[in-house]
């Protein structure tokens, strides 16, 4: 029996997320981004076509990089303007039954007790299909909306990570006895107060009281997501992510990334391949290879060049308008540019690429692979990439909206549906339709260290 594909769909609360200038298409919903109905709408396609999650990307400043200010951001709707996702997923919860809702949210400037009552809150409210992708934030943009001069450094990002996950876990798993809640209407006791702990959590970071304000959730912790990429980034991931979210553009730079990630996963003591790993991807198809070749071309007469650059400029910190298009992408000076200039050529050592090649590329789906052709060419290819790559499924990100979805709800899931490798929903909560092992986080994970707390009781009672 072959193994089940992972499949999410990859988004953003903003006009244009990872093909730039594609808003601009006579189909593409990007401009409707502010209607729930477009969210709504999205939601039930993505359930009809069986997809685990909707992965929805955040980002909290915008891109200045490009000409040294975020001018160019704005002209192409490039993750700006951008609204909270968290409001989106009540509405699209209450509009299906299993599709679950991964949503990012950075350590580096909300405060844990305040993230950590608005994640219970959508587990209850989406009854346990609730995720969370764990970022650290890198724009100093971002820093400065937040009253800070610049983002903190690498690893003190990463410290005050660590110590924001102990406290959401400390209000998640210790907080409340399992058996606190009694919904008493005879006794009028609602709560015990014996079984409600305070957390007393005091770090270098962060002092919280406690207790949690809410009550047990299906799920208590949403499932983990993380995507570090750095060495501190990936024992980060290898310590708390239940899934990793990984991008790279070709199959040996994501060979390499998942060997990584494998190996620092056995380091942390976990099982390699207990924890599924997610890569980026984009496809574009249709009913035989001359539509969807000439969709391809379609779509590339809008991908904006300088949208694409705008982008790359962001992700590396480098003003990629100094340069000419025709400059060789690897001449540019920056240690983040060379290993994304490693990547790009791992398929073709011999190969230089221009930065308006490296524009051209990024046009449609950003550094992620981007695959075309009928239903049964992109199934081989998605087969092809786990096999050769050993990743578990899909972000996929769209270069149209809602249209790249619908062709592959409608196209490409039939196909990996009668390959066993799409098999539907099972019943249960997020987690537990990942893997088959109940609603909460495992014994094993690090959150269970701190269930049923050593904390004294509030005894109120």
């Amino acid at each position: 029996m072959p193994k089940p594909i992972i499949l999410n769909a990859f988004s953003m609360n903003t006009p244009s997320h990872l093909s730039p200038g594609l808003w601009r298409h006579p189909r593409d919903k990007g401009t409707a981004y502010t209607k729930l109905s477009t969210w709504i709408e999205l939601a039930q396609l993505l359930e009809r076509g069986g997809f685990s999650a909707l992965f929805l990307a955040d980002s909290l400043g915008a891109y200045e990089s490009f000409g040294g200010s975020p001018e160019s951001t704005y002209r192409h709707g490039l993750h700006a303007p951008i609204n909270d996702p968290f409001l989106l997923v009540p509405a699209m919860a209450a509009a299906t039954r299993h599709l679950a809702f991964a949503v990012t949210a950075s350590v580096s400037y909300e405060h844990p007790f305040a993230l950590a009552r608005r994640f219970s809150t959508l587990d209850h409210l989406t009854e346990g299909r609730i995720g969370w992708n764990i970022v650290t934030s890198a724009l100093d943009s971002a820093a400065r909306n937040f009253g800070r001069p610049a983002q903190l450094d690498h690893d003190a990002r990463y410290d005050r990570a660590e110590e924001y996950l102990q406290v959401c876990y400390k209000l998640w798993e210790g907080s409340w006895d399992d058996d606190a809640v009694r919904r008493d209407k005879a006794s009028g006791l609602y709560a015990d107060p014996s079984r409600i702990r305070a957390i007393d959590h005091h770090g270098d970071y962060f002092d919280v009281a406690g207790p949690h304000l809410c009550e047990p959730s299906r799920q208590r912790s949403p499932v983990l997501y993380q995507a570090g990429a750095s060495q501190r980034g990936r024992a980060f991931a290898a310590t708390h992510a239940e899934c990793i979210f990984v991008g790279a553009p070709s199959k040996p730079a994501l060979s390499r990334t998942v060997k990584n990630l494998r190996a620092a996963l056995a380091a942390a003591g976990r099982d390699p391949a207990s924890v599924p790993i997610i890569a980026e991807h984009t496809v574009i198809t249709a009913p035989t290879a001359g539509q969807a070749e000439a969709k391809r071309l379609d779509y590339q007469r809008y991908a904006s060049p300088e949208g694409a650059l705008t982008l790359m400029s962001g992700w590396i910190g480098v003003d990629l308008s100094r340069y000419s298009l025709d400059d060789p992408f690897e001449h540019v000076e920056s240690n983040a540019i060379r290993s994304a200039v490693d990547a790009m050529s791992a398929n073709d050592p011999g190969r230089v690429w221009t930065i308006g090649e490296i524009a051209a590329y990024l046009g449609i789906g950003g550094l992620s692979p981007a695959t075309s052709g009928p239903p049964e060419g992109v199934a081989d290819a998605l087969e092809g990439w786990i096999a050769d790559t050993g990743i578990d499924g899909f972000n996929l990100s769209y270069a149209v909206l809602d249209d790249s979805f619908r062709d592959f709800v409608d196209l490409v899931a039939p196909v990996l549906a009668r390959r066993g490798l799409h098999p539907g929903y099972e019943p249960g909560s997020f987690r537990q339709k990942l893997f088959g092992r109940g609603d909460r986080l495992p014994t094993s994970h690090p959150a269970a260290a701190f269930r049923h707390g050593a904390q004294p009781a509030l005894g109120l009672a």
